[in-house]
Formats: C-alpha cells, sequence, structure tokens
C-alpha cells in the first residue's frame, strides 16, 4: 500500500470498553453480570424414583401350593400356621395352582387332610383360570377338552358345551392317564379349524415317585403334530395373576405373590406388578435364581418366615 498524505493519521482500532470486573465482596453484583445458579442435586429419572420408592403394605397374598404350602404330599414346615394367620388376619388371600385335575372342593379336602385349613373359594387354579377366559372370549362356546373334574366342571359352570363336534376350542390341561385316542382327536380338530387352548405349559408335574410329563409335554407333541402353538392360560402368563386379583378385589401395588419356581411364579408376578416372594422349600434354589435376569423382590427360606408379616 502507497504511504498517507503528510498530516493524515491512520485510522486505529476503535477504543476498547472498559472492563468492569466484578465486586468480590460478598452479597454484591455488578448490574447484568450473570452468575452460575448454585448447584442442584439430579433430579432422579422414573426409573430411579420407583426404585428408591417403597412398596406399600401388603394387603392381600397369592401363594403357590405345590413347593410353597405342600411338598411331596406333606404340609411344608410353618405352612398351617402361615395359612391359619391369614385367615384370622381377614386379608383376601387365593392359593394358586397350574394343576388342572381337580376342582377346588376336592383341593380343599385334600389340603385339609395335611392339616391345612383352605376354604374353596380361596382356591384358583388354572382350570378356573381357562374357563373364565374362555368365557369372556366366546360365551356359550364349545370345546373338546382332554382332561379332567378341574376342567371340566369349570368349563360346564361358565355355560360351555363339551364335544368332539366341530368345537370352537381345543382344551388340554392335565390328566392321570393321556389316551392316544383322544390326542389324535384334538390333533384333527385342530387341523380342521378348532383353536388350541393349553391350561399351563408346565413340562412335568411333581408326584412322590418324581417327575411326571405334564400339558405342556403334550402340548408340544399336539403342536409338533399340526404346527399350531397353543395358547397358555395359566402362570407364567400374567392374565392368571390378573385374573387371580380380581377374584378377590385386590390390587398389584399391595399384593405378594408367593413362590418356589423362578420361571413360572415368580415371573408371572414380576410381570403383574407383585411383590414377589420365593421360597426354598420347592424347585428353586438360591442359586438357581440367580442365573435368571430377572430377580425375586426378596427370598426367603419358607412361608414360615411370613408368619409374623400377617
Amino acid at each position: 500500500m502507497g504511504q498517507l498524505p503528510h498530516g493524515v493519521l491512520r485510522a486505529g482500532p476503535p477504543p476498547r470498553a472498559p472492563v468492569t470486573r466484578p465486586d468480590r465482596r460478598a452479597g454484591h453484583q455488578e448490574p447484568g453480570l450473570l452468575t452460575a445458579a448454585p448447584a442442584s442435586p439430579a433430579t432422579p429419572t422414573p426409573l430411579e424414583r420407583v426404585t428408591m420408592q417403597d412398596r406399600r403394605p401388603v394387603e392381600s397374598w397369592l401363594t403357590d401350593m405345590d413347593g410353597v404350602l405342600v411338598h411331596e404330599g406333606q404340609p411344608v414346615p410353618g405352612a398351617p400356621e402361615f395359612v391359619s394367620r391369614l385367615r384370622l388376619s381377614g386379608k383376601p388371600f387365593l392359593v394358586l395352582t397350574n394343576n388342572s385335575i381337580y376342582t377346588p372342593r376336592d383341593l380343599t379336602a385334600r389340603l385339609s387332610r395335611m392339616g391345612l385349613d383352605v376354604p374353596e373359594q380361596a382356591i384358583w387354579s388354572s382350570a378356573l383360570a381357562t374357563a373364565q377366559f374362555l368365557a369372556d372370549q366366546r360365551p356359550g362356546g364349545t370345546a373338546y377338552v382332554i382332561g379332567e373334574a378341574g376342567l371340566t366342571t369349570a368349563l360346564h359352570a361358565v355355560g360351555y358345551v363339551l364335544t368332539d363336534f366341530a368345537p370352537d376350542y381345543v382344551v388340554l390341561g392335565e390328566t392321570r392317564t393321556y389316551s392316544f385316542e383322544a390326542i389324535t382327536k384334538a390333533v384333527r380338530l385342530i387341523n380342521d379349524g378348532a383353536r388350541f387352548i393349553c391350561t399351563n405349559p408346565d413340562v412335568t408335574g411333581p408326584s412322590v415317585e418324581g417327575a411326571l410329563p405334564a400339558a405342556g409335554s403334550v402340548a408340544a407333541m399336539i403342536s409338533k403334530a399340526t404346527g399350531v402353538e397353543p395358547y397358555f392360560v395359566g402362570k407364567p402368563n400374567p392374565m392368571m395373576m390378573r385374573s387371580a386379583l380380581n377374584t378377590i378385589n385386590a390390587h398389584s401395588e399391595t399384593t405378594a405373590m408367593i413362590g418356589d419356581r423362578m420361571d413360572t411364579d415368580i415371573l408371572c408376578g414380576l410381570e403383574a406388578g407383585l411383590e414377589t416372594i420365593l421360597v426354598l422349600t420347592g424347585i428353586s434354589s438360591r442359586t438357581e435364581a440367580e442365573r435368571y435376569p430377572y430377580r425375586p423382590s426378596r427370598i426367603v427360606n419358607s412361608v414360615a418366615d411370613l408368619v409374623d408379616e400377617i
């Protein structure tokens, strides 16, 4: 660039604004000066809030039967006292079972012989849950049934007709003796369009002699022959738990589920939003419980540990 004419001054940078330094005296702040807000505790996430909240006191109880109250035909130590305390408390409770063989009256008599005073109305089986489900889905329908009195009685009670002529449903439950002829009939009816329902997915059941094939095993055989999977109503389907809650007008937030199996009782209670208590008098051990991706609310040795909580 060329030189400026003599006497002309080059323009310099604009004058700097005076720097205002904050007065560091306590409580003083210059006008217009922004200061950082004091740090506040982090707001908990919804999940953290739920985790931090204590559950409300238990007002209603659901408990499995086999492995919790009885084991191999004998009462679990502390079970008679637990049931007695439940009855004296006046709190609503139900004894749940995936076994669809027996009616509530049958089960009441069997439990009574073992010193457990459980009234008929306090028993909720997969047979009752299945009958209620079918009555809601297709009132006054028809069904071909493989099962015992517990299932057939429950279906009759809701107005179902049992037939092998073009039934709406094939309903499979537990039975002492599975007939190859009856299974063949079920396969053909399902192939002809009948809907396939099974009371529960248990592949084995307990007995004094050892494990027995249960409804889930027979359902797998029928599914293999038809290519049709059944809809399972019993545990771990949360529907079993919700239907039980509705039966005693209970709420999930104030109900506890006691069970001995992680894959049915605890899973079912968890998915229904209940407090879940695993007892170690049945199938699942404390070590096995640690292998599952979900956990019970707590683990106790037996129902004897819960008597004082009622």
